[in-house]
């Protein structure tokens, strides 16, 4: 796992947002997953940028959804495929047919889940994966003690999640849905690359255990150090309790121009 620390969280949305743009440049259509949430906007708004410069061509890459609420209109201004429509397709270019998510609404949610499990493979897979993080350490909706070889599935989410996103429902929390499809930890561990922002003090404990500490169930974002190829990319307050953030610092500093993250 490479750990990347940066000034600010448009440092880090830079810095993604070029690893997204040089591998379109390689692979035009290029399968990118994408999380929801405030932490990534700033990658979101720089690789929109980029787009708009010239500077990378996406029209034909794609786009795959890391989660959704179950029974939320897929109109709903607060369904994440709403979400990511305004915040990544829109901005970006892409219309919904670049789109790939699950089927919050469908009768049947384990079908619709494993469903979307076996359209990520037969898409090829997920080539960049951009995560976040929560302050106990979820990846996606894959709460404390989900199970690290987990697939595409209905979660029941916590009560402090349900609060934690209160905000985007008028902070109502009555509004929040209990459950979500979200694609599992085995299921995020099979993208080629994964990439995970923090910014933030909040997130210090959850990245300190994500990265330094062992890699346990009890902190679902831990399976990223058993990744081919994971990124963990942090402004100066989530990475305030890791132990080895000088030699983080050393590392990045020191390494080839041309590698990339």
């Amino acid at each position: 796992m490479e750990v990347v620390i940066v000034p600010d969280a448009k440092a880090g949305g830079e810095l993604i947002a070029e690893a997204m743009a040089e591998l379109l440049r390689r692979k035009p259509e290029a399968l990118l997953g994408v999380a929801t949430g405030s932490t990534p906007l700033p990658i979101y708004e720089a690789l929109a940028r980029k787009v708009r410069s010239g500077a990378v061509d996406v029209s034909r890459a794609r786009v795959a959804q890391l989660d959704e609420y179950v029974g939320l209109p897929a109109e709903h201004p607060e369904s994440y495929r709403s979400v990511l429509r305004r915040e990544v397709l829109e901005p970006l270019g892409l219309g919904m047919d670049a789109f790939m998510g699950p089927d919050g609404t469908a009768e049947d949610v384990a079908g619709a889940s494993e469903a979307y499990d076996r359209a990520l493979a037969e898409a090829g897979g997920v080539d960049l994966q951009v995560l976040g993080i929560g302050t106990d350490g979820h990846i996606g909706f894959n709460e404390p003690c989900s199970s690290l070889a987990s697939r595409t599935r209905i979660k029941t989410l916590t009560e402090q999640t349900r609060i934690d996103n209160a905000r985007f429902f008028d902070g109502d929390i009555d509004q929040v849905p209990h459950h979500v499809i979200t694609q599992g930890i085995g299921t995020i561990l099979e993208a080629r690359h994964l990439v995970l922002l923090a910014t933030g003090e909040g997130k210090a404990d959850a990245v300190a255990a994500t990265v330094e500490g062992p890699v346990a169930a009890v902190c679902p974002a831990s399976a990223l150090q058993l990744h081919r190829h994971a990124t963990v990319v942090v402004d100066e307050g989530a990475a305030s309790k890791l132990k080895l953030a000088d030699y983080f610092r050393h590392t990045y500093d020191n390494k080839p121009d041309w590698q990339g993250i």
